[in-house]
Protein backbone atom coordinates (compact mmCIF):
# COMPACT_ATOMS: atom_id res chain seq x y z
CA UNK A 1 0.00 0.00 0.00
CA UNK A 2 1.54 2.94 -0.83
CA UNK A 3 0.48 6.30 0.46
CA UNK A 4 0.86 9.98 -0.83
CA UNK A 5 2.21 12.53 1.56
CA UNK A 6 2.67 14.90 -0.77
CA UNK A 7 1.57 15.32 -4.65
CA UNK A 8 3.98 16.20 -7.54
CA UNK A 9 2.39 17.45 -11.06
CA UNK A 10 5.69 19.27 -12.58
CA UNK A 11 4.26 21.77 -14.91
CA UNK A 12 1.11 22.31 -13.34
CA UNK A 13 0.00 25.51 -11.57
CA UNK A 14 -0.90 24.67 -7.70
CA UNK A 15 -4.31 26.42 -7.05
CA UNK A 16 -3.64 25.67 -3.18
CA UNK A 17 -2.51 23.24 -0.76
CA UNK A 18 -4.59 22.50 2.35
CA UNK A 19 -3.69 20.75 5.33
CA UNK A 20 -5.19 17.00 3.22
CA UNK A 21 -5.73 18.43 -0.54
CA UNK A 22 -3.77 19.74 -2.89
CA UNK A 23 -5.67 21.87 -5.73
CA UNK A 24 -4.06 22.70 -9.12
CA UNK A 25 -5.39 25.05 -11.50
CA UNK A 26 -7.18 23.50 -14.90
CA UNK A 27 -7.87 26.43 -16.43
CA UNK A 28 -11.86 27.10 -16.20
CA UNK A 29 -12.01 23.70 -13.38
CA UNK A 30 -9.86 22.44 -10.81
CA UNK A 31 -8.16 19.20 -9.66
CA UNK A 32 -8.58 18.28 -5.99
CA UNK A 33 -6.06 15.81 -4.90
CA UNK A 34 -7.11 13.97 -1.66
CA UNK A 35 -3.52 13.16 -0.68
CA UNK A 36 -2.57 10.70 2.92
CA UNK A 37 -1.98 13.90 4.89
CA UNK A 38 -3.55 13.66 8.07
CA UNK A 39 -3.80 16.20 10.52
CA UNK A 40 -4.91 16.39 14.48
CA UNK A 41 -5.17 19.26 17.16
CA UNK A 42 -4.43 21.57 14.27
CA UNK A 43 -1.29 20.02 13.11
CA UNK A 44 0.09 17.92 10.25
CA UNK A 45 1.49 14.95 10.83
CA UNK A 46 4.81 13.70 9.10
CA UNK A 47 3.00 10.45 9.07
CA UNK A 48 0.79 9.97 5.72
CA UNK A 49 -2.49 7.47 6.40
CA UNK A 50 -2.18 4.93 2.89
CA UNK A 51 -5.98 5.34 1.29
CA UNK A 52 -7.27 7.87 3.79
CA UNK A 53 -7.34 10.17 0.65
CA UNK A 54 -8.99 7.40 -1.43
CA UNK A 55 -11.74 7.16 1.17
CA UNK A 56 -12.10 10.96 1.41
CA UNK A 57 -12.83 11.37 -2.60
CA UNK A 58 -14.69 8.11 -3.31
CA UNK A 59 -17.31 8.84 -0.17
CA UNK A 60 -17.65 12.29 -1.17
CA UNK A 61 -18.40 11.05 -5.12
CA UNK A 62 -20.74 8.68 -3.10
CA UNK A 63 -22.68 11.77 -1.00
CA UNK A 64 -22.78 13.76 -4.23
CA UNK A 65 -24.89 11.57 -6.05
CA UNK A 66 -27.44 11.01 -2.74
CA UNK A 67 -27.92 14.50 -2.54
CA UNK A 68 -27.88 15.63 -5.95
CA UNK A 69 -31.53 16.46 -6.57
CA UNK A 70 -31.50 18.66 -3.33
CA UNK A 71 -28.75 21.38 -4.74
CA UNK A 72 -26.00 21.12 -7.44
CA UNK A 73 -22.56 20.71 -6.97
CA UNK A 74 -19.08 21.70 -8.38
CA UNK A 75 -18.01 18.09 -9.80
CA UNK A 76 -17.34 17.36 -13.13
CA UNK A 77 -15.04 13.74 -13.58
CA UNK A 78 -13.22 11.89 -11.73
CA UNK A 79 -12.15 9.27 -13.93
CA UNK A 80 -8.23 11.05 -14.98
CA UNK A 81 -8.29 10.29 -18.59
CA UNK A 82 -11.51 12.54 -18.97
CA UNK A 83 -9.30 15.61 -17.33
CA UNK A 84 -7.49 18.04 -19.39
CA UNK A 85 -4.75 17.24 -21.13
CA UNK A 86 -1.73 17.69 -19.28
CA UNK A 87 -2.73 15.53 -16.71
CA UNK A 88 -2.64 12.54 -17.65
CA UNK A 89 1.08 11.91 -17.28
CA UNK A 90 0.12 11.74 -13.51
CA UNK A 91 -2.21 8.99 -13.52
CA UNK A 92 -0.69 6.97 -11.33
CA UNK A 93 -0.93 10.26 -8.29
CA UNK A 94 -4.34 11.22 -9.14
CA UNK A 95 -6.86 8.11 -10.28
CA UNK A 96 -9.20 7.35 -6.82
CA UNK A 97 -8.20 10.20 -4.94
CA UNK A 98 -9.41 13.42 -7.05
CA UNK A 99 -12.07 15.27 -8.59
CA UNK A 100 -12.16 17.60 -11.45
CA UNK A 101 -14.27 20.53 -10.25
CA UNK A 102 -15.60 24.13 -11.60
CA UNK A 103 -14.29 26.41 -9.89
CA UNK A 104 -16.99 28.52 -7.55
CA UNK A 105 -16.80 31.45 -5.32
CA UNK A 106 -16.89 30.28 -2.14
CA UNK A 107 -18.82 31.50 0.77
CA UNK A 108 -16.72 32.66 3.61
CA UNK A 109 -18.70 30.90 6.34
CA UNK A 110 -18.36 27.13 7.40
CA UNK A 111 -22.08 25.40 7.04
CA UNK A 112 -22.59 22.45 10.14
CA UNK A 113 -25.48 20.29 10.78
CA UNK A 114 -25.93 18.68 14.50
CA UNK A 115 -28.28 16.39 15.05
CA UNK A 116 -26.25 15.51 18.29
CA UNK A 117 -24.47 16.90 21.28
CA UNK A 118 -20.71 16.94 20.89
CA UNK A 119 -17.09 17.99 20.43
CA UNK A 120 -17.60 21.67 20.20
CA UNK A 121 -21.40 21.77 20.88
CA UNK A 122 -20.96 20.23 23.57
CA UNK A 123 -18.57 22.54 25.29
CA UNK A 124 -20.77 25.21 24.27
CA UNK A 125 -23.71 23.40 25.77
CA UNK A 126 -22.04 22.49 29.37
CA UNK A 127 -21.17 26.55 29.48
CA UNK A 128 -24.98 28.02 28.73
CA UNK A 129 -27.38 25.29 27.87
CA UNK A 130 -26.68 26.74 24.06
CA UNK A 131 -25.34 25.53 20.78
CA UNK A 132 -24.26 28.71 18.97
CA UNK A 133 -26.95 30.94 20.91
CA UNK A 134 -29.07 28.11 19.94
CA UNK A 135 -30.93 27.62 23.47
CA UNK A 136 -31.58 23.51 23.78
CA UNK A 137 -33.23 21.25 26.77
CA UNK A 138 -31.68 20.99 30.08
CA UNK A 139 -30.10 18.11 31.14
CA UNK A 140 -29.05 16.71 28.13
CA UNK A 141 -25.73 14.29 27.98
CA UNK A 142 -22.57 14.43 25.75
CA UNK A 143 -23.80 12.47 22.99
CA UNK A 144 -27.46 13.06 23.55
CA UNK A 145 -29.59 13.24 20.49
CA UNK A 146 -31.33 16.58 20.11
CA UNK A 147 -34.94 17.25 19.57
CA UNK A 148 -34.02 18.36 15.72
CA UNK A 149 -31.15 19.02 13.81
CA UNK A 150 -29.91 22.58 14.10
CA UNK A 151 -27.83 24.35 11.83
CA UNK A 152 -24.33 26.04 13.77
CA UNK A 153 -22.34 28.03 11.52
CA UNK A 154 -18.89 28.72 12.20
CA UNK A 155 -16.13 30.97 10.76
CA UNK A 156 -13.93 29.37 8.23
CA UNK A 157 -10.34 29.42 9.64
CA UNK A 158 -6.96 28.96 7.21
CA UNK A 159 -4.93 27.56 10.38
CA UNK A 160 -6.41 26.79 13.78
CA UNK A 161 -9.47 25.54 14.73
CA UNK A 162 -13.04 26.85 13.19
CA UNK A 163 -15.03 29.50 15.46
CA UNK A 164 -18.64 28.51 16.19
CA UNK A 165 -20.60 31.52 15.57
CA UNK A 166 -24.34 32.31 15.53
CA UNK A 167 -27.15 32.19 12.90
CA UNK A 168 -27.39 36.35 13.43
CA UNK A 169 -23.58 36.51 13.08
CA UNK A 170 -23.50 34.41 9.86
CA UNK A 171 -26.27 36.39 8.50
CA UNK A 172 -24.16 39.82 9.24
CA UNK A 173 -21.16 38.35 7.31
CA UNK A 174 -23.57 37.09 4.58
CA UNK A 175 -26.91 38.77 4.61
CA UNK A 176 -30.04 36.82 5.99
CA UNK A 177 -31.91 36.07 2.31
CA UNK A 178 -28.55 33.77 2.10
CA UNK A 179 -28.14 32.48 5.13
CA UNK A 180 -31.18 31.74 5.53
CA UNK A 181 -31.28 29.41 2.62
CA UNK A 182 -27.85 27.78 3.15
CA UNK A 183 -29.74 26.74 6.76
CA UNK A 184 -32.27 25.08 4.95
CA UNK A 185 -30.19 23.33 2.28
CA UNK A 186 -27.55 22.15 4.94
CA UNK A 187 -30.39 20.56 7.11
CA UNK A 188 -31.95 18.99 4.50
CA UNK A 189 -28.78 17.07 2.97
CA UNK A 190 -27.82 16.34 6.86
CA UNK A 191 -31.54 15.00 7.18
CA UNK A 192 -31.25 13.06 3.80
CA UNK A 193 -27.77 11.75 4.37
CA UNK A 194 -28.72 10.54 8.73
CA UNK A 195 -31.51 8.77 7.00
CA UNK A 196 -29.30 6.68 5.00
CA UNK A 197 -26.98 6.11 7.25
CA UNK A 198 -29.32 4.75 9.72
CA UNK A 199 -29.93 1.87 7.35
CA UNK A 200 -26.49 1.07 7.51
CA UNK A 201 -25.85 1.28 11.02
CA UNK A 202 -24.40 4.73 10.89
CA UNK A 203 -25.08 7.66 13.20
CA UNK A 204 -23.86 11.08 11.83
CA UNK A 205 -23.43 13.61 14.56
CA UNK A 206 -22.87 16.06 12.84
CA UNK A 207 -21.00 17.32 9.65
CA UNK A 208 -19.96 20.62 7.72
CA UNK A 209 -20.48 21.64 4.42
CA UNK A 210 -19.05 24.52 2.10
CA UNK A 211 -20.87 26.26 -0.35
CA UNK A 212 -19.84 28.77 -3.13
CA UNK A 213 -21.10 30.22 -6.58
CA UNK A 214 -20.84 29.34 -9.53
CA UNK A 215 -22.41 32.16 -11.57
CA UNK A 216 -25.69 33.09 -9.77
CA UNK A 217 -25.80 29.22 -8.76
CA UNK A 218 -25.99 28.00 -5.12
CA UNK A 219 -23.13 25.12 -5.35
CA UNK A 220 -22.17 22.06 -2.98
CA UNK A 221 -18.87 22.61 -2.94
CA UNK A 222 -14.96 20.75 -1.74
CA UNK A 223 -15.99 17.51 0.96
CA UNK A 224 -18.65 16.12 2.07
CA UNK A 225 -19.42 13.61 4.71
CA UNK A 226 -16.31 11.99 5.06
CA UNK A 227 -15.19 11.05 8.14
CA UNK A 228 -12.87 13.93 8.15
CA UNK A 229 -15.79 16.68 7.98
CA UNK A 230 -18.31 14.48 10.28
CA UNK A 231 -18.86 12.55 13.12
CA UNK A 232 -19.75 9.03 12.14
CA UNK A 233 -20.57 6.30 15.12
CA UNK A 234 -21.12 3.05 14.77
CA UNK A 235 -25.17 2.27 15.85
CA UNK A 236 -24.75 -0.73 17.60
CA UNK A 237 -22.18 0.63 20.55
CA UNK A 238 -23.92 3.65 20.64
CA UNK A 239 -24.19 4.73 24.24
CA UNK A 240 -25.42 8.64 25.30
CA UNK A 241 -23.29 9.87 27.97
CA UNK A 242 -19.67 10.75 27.05
CA UNK A 243 -17.74 10.26 23.84
CA UNK A 244 -18.19 7.44 21.38
CA UNK A 245 -16.16 5.47 18.88
CA UNK A 246 -15.87 6.88 15.72
CA UNK A 247 -14.91 5.77 11.51
CA UNK A 248 -12.15 8.26 12.08
CA UNK A 249 -8.59 9.32 13.24
CA UNK A 250 -9.37 8.80 17.06
CA UNK A 251 -6.51 6.04 17.06
CA UNK A 252 -4.13 8.88 16.08
CA UNK A 253 -5.88 11.53 18.52
CA UNK A 254 -5.71 8.88 21.55
CA UNK A 255 -2.26 7.61 20.40
CA UNK A 256 -0.96 11.66 20.90
CA UNK A 257 -2.73 12.04 24.20
CA UNK A 258 -1.26 8.77 25.44
CA UNK A 259 2.92 10.03 24.48
CA UNK A 260 2.00 13.44 26.16
CA UNK A 261 2.62 15.22 23.21
CA UNK A 262 2.59 19.09 23.41
CA UNK A 263 0.40 19.83 20.56
CA UNK A 264 3.10 22.09 19.24
CA UNK A 265 5.36 21.59 16.21
CA UNK A 266 7.27 19.48 15.54
CA UNK A 267 4.61 16.72 15.38
CA UNK A 268 5.53 13.55 15.96
CA UNK A 269 5.91 10.66 13.69
CA UNK A 270 3.30 7.59 13.83
CA UNK A 271 4.01 4.05 15.09
CA UNK A 272 2.90 1.15 12.28
CA UNK A 273 0.37 -0.09 14.52
CA UNK A 274 -1.11 3.32 14.85
CA UNK A 275 -0.97 3.93 11.07
CA UNK A 276 -2.62 0.59 10.18
CA UNK A 277 -5.56 0.80 12.74
CA UNK A 278 -6.64 4.41 11.63
CA UNK A 279 -5.86 3.34 8.14
CA UNK A 280 -9.00 0.55 8.52
CA UNK A 281 -11.13 2.64 10.67
CA UNK A 282 -11.42 5.05 7.34
CA UNK A 283 -11.58 2.27 4.58
CA UNK A 284 -14.26 0.42 7.31
CA UNK A 285 -16.34 3.67 6.96
CA UNK A 286 -16.63 3.33 3.22
CA UNK A 287 -17.23 0.24 3.43
CA UNK A 288 -19.93 0.65 5.55
CA UNK A 289 -21.58 3.38 4.49
CA UNK A 290 -21.69 2.19 0.34
CA UNK A 291 -21.59 -1.74 1.20
CA UNK A 292 -18.46 -1.80 -0.61
CA UNK A 293 -14.96 -2.07 -0.04
CA UNK A 294 -12.73 0.42 -1.24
Amino acid sequence: MDAIFETNLPGIERHARGKVRDVYAAGEFLVIVATDRLSAFDYVLPTPIPDKGKVLTQLTLFWLDLVRDIVPNHFVAANVADYPAQFQPYREQLEGRSMLVRRAKMIEVECVARGYVSGSGWKDYKRDGRICGIPLPAGLRESDKLPEPIFTPATKAQSGHDENISFEAAASVIGDKLAGRLRDVTLQIYRRAAEYAETRGVIIADTKFEFGFIGEQLTLADEVLTPDSSRFWPRSSYQPGGPQPSFDKQFVRDYLESIRWSKQPPAPALPPDVIHQTSEKYREAYRVLTGKPL
